[in-house]
């Protein structure tokens, strides 16, 4: 049973929330809160605790504040963040303060779903949309970074960047003069340079190694 703390200033989106929680039998809403102040209390006052889906304003105390708070005083606590805030600044935050996911509102359940449960074993989840926006970023600190920081030639930051903007293997092909084949190569290259695995690999890679910059 994964055992959830619902932290969102509007109490409608808390109750449709809740409903649809409680159709799944693994999963069980035991707290909510509508202000930061809130959220602190549920987490020292709750029997047990097993996630947090957190929204970034809530009243009292930044979202941002309250993930660090939530981090530093229960570090396997996850944090998952859903908002309506799809910008970079929003997203690098809240990561840089812990959270091991972000996902936007108007999600749809399945996804919620999923994203709830990636988090709850330990694993990060981010959005299709939100790693695109990382991705966006990590090629932005790239280009910017001297040639000892970036292990990652030129042609493979291109190929990044059509990934990050979501063209298919045959359309970055056509794009760039190059086989099918080549643009796999690349791909594996990226990755494997990286020593990643797939997308939320990249935008873990670029938090540690602060290739992205929160303000931007």
């Amino acid at each position: 049973m994964i055992r959830i703390l619902i932290a969102d200033d509007h109490k409608i989106f808390r109750d449709g929330l809740v409903s649809l929680l409680a159709q799944e039998p693994d999963l069980q809403v035991v707290g909510q809160a509508s202000s930061g102040q809130e959220v602190i209390n549920q987490c020292e006052n709750l029997p047990a605790c097993d996630l947090v889906i957190l929204d970034i304003h809530m009243p009292g105390m930044p979202g941002e504040a309250i993930c660090k708070w939530i981090k530093e005083k229960y570090p396997k606590l996850p944090v998952l963040v859903l908002s309506m805030h799809d910008e970079s600044t929003y997203i690098l935050k809240m990561l840089e303060a812990g959270a091991s996911g972000y996902l936007l509102k108007e999600a749809g359940a399945t996804e919620l779903l999923q994203a709830i449960r990636t988090v709850s074993r330990g694993d990060t989840y981010y959005s299709q949309h939100v790693s695109q926006t990382i991705l966006h970023q990590l090629i932005r600190g790239k280009t910017q970074s001297s040639p000892e920081r970036s292990p990652l030639t030129k042609r493979e930051i291109e190929v990044l960047r059509l990934i990050a903007e979501e063209y298919s293997n045959q359309e970055i092909a056509d794009k760039l003069f190059i086989s099918i084949r080549t643009v796999d190569t690349h791909r594996t290259n990226i990755l494997e340079k990286l020593d990643l695995k797939n997308t939320a690999g990249l935008v873990r890679y670029a938090m540690k190694n602060k290739l992205i910059d929160p303000g931007q």
